[in-house]
């Protein structure tokens, strides 16, 4: 561990136990190409927190692309954490990701710290380096250059949280000492946690995060990933985003899906139970369903309650 100094509420939420915890992601409607219902999102968030999911997860998509079919739930994520925050008590409050060199560091870490804040300390953030060709235009920046990006701006926002009147410089500009960045989170740094490779080293990873952020991968794969990370990371969480589609048939096989499966709740309770076995720390739900309401009930009772 990098030390106590990022173990917020939210974080010991996630990766405070030894077993497996659960999250779930926006949109929780399942709108993915608008803008889905805000009322509609908070009470299933609501929903989400009583019967036994453990982190609420935003997405930050700047732009909407139609030919990645996919808007994140459009709300911006600081905006619609901190209104989630104020409809639940204790969930943590993730984003999955920040998407680092498309905003700028002194933005990232008051909006961070404000929501870490007004949530009394429920915040995690999932940092990345992005994957949609056209925002770096949109944006101004060189897609070359992202990682160099992406490593500065992790820096340069660990500095603002941690010390007052910061004297810091970077591709994106500079504090000469003048001026403070407020409010600071409510612990000295916010957990960070880089989502995929992000144009990183595994090495890089290990060393300057709070604890990696990945995709579905095949259960093969993340054995070998589990195994490298903790070699490298020691005990360090790791955890993954999962698409899951329940069955009617609690007894189905597992087909796949882009990045996750339809299976019966048998097959996902055994899933997830190996991969529990195998060191995983958290799952993000990617939950589809017409009625997620239920989906999610069904979940946590038949999956988390059993696990």
């Amino acid at each position: 561990m990098t030390g106590p100094d990022h173990e917020n509420r939210g974080y010991r939420r996630l990766f405070g136990s030894d077993g497996l915890t659960f999250g779930i992601g926006f949109p929780l409607t399942g709108v993915r190409e608008s803008t889905p219902a805000v009322d509609e999102e908070v009470r299933l968030a609501s929903h989400a927190e009583s019967v036994g999911f453990d982190g609420l997860w935003a997405r930050d998509v700047p732009t909407y692309w139609p030919r990645f079919g996919d808007a994140g739930g459009a709300f911006d994520p600081w905006p619609l954490l901190s209104h989630v925050a104020a409809h639940t008590d204790a969930v943590a409050l993730g984003t999955s990701s920040v998407v680092l060199p498309l905003r700028h560091p002194i933005h990232v870490a008051k909006s961070a710290a404000t929501v870490d804040r007004l949530s009394d300390g429920r915040l995690v953030l999932g940092v990345a380096s992005g994957d949609r060709d056209p925002e770096y235009s949109a944006f101004g920046v060189d897609p070359e250059e992202r990682g160099t990006a992406f490593r500065e701006r992790v820096g340069a926002i660990r500095s603002i949280w941690r010390e007052e009147y910061r004297s810091i410089a970077g591709e994106w500009g500079a504090l000469e000492g003048e001026l403070d960045v407020l409010p600071k989170p409510t612990t000295d740094t916010l957990p960070l946690l880089p989502t995929g490779n992000a144009r990183q080293s595994t090495e890089w990873i290990a060393e300057h995060g709070d604890g990696w952020l990945f995709y579905h991968l095949p259960e093969k794969t993340l054995r070998s990933y589990l195994d490298r990370w903790r070699g490298l990371a020691g005990e360090k969480p790791f955890a993954i985003a999962v698409r899951v589609e329940l069955a009617d048939d609690p007894d189905a096989d597992p087909e796949h899906l882009h990045l996750g499966f339809r299976a019966g709740v048998e097959w996902f309770r055994e899933y997830f139970r190996d991969l529990e076995e195998y060191g995983l720390d958290h799952a993000i739900v990617g939950l589809q369903a017409d009625d997620p309401e239920a989906a999610m009930t069904t979940f946590a009772e038949e999956v988390i309650d059993e696990l």
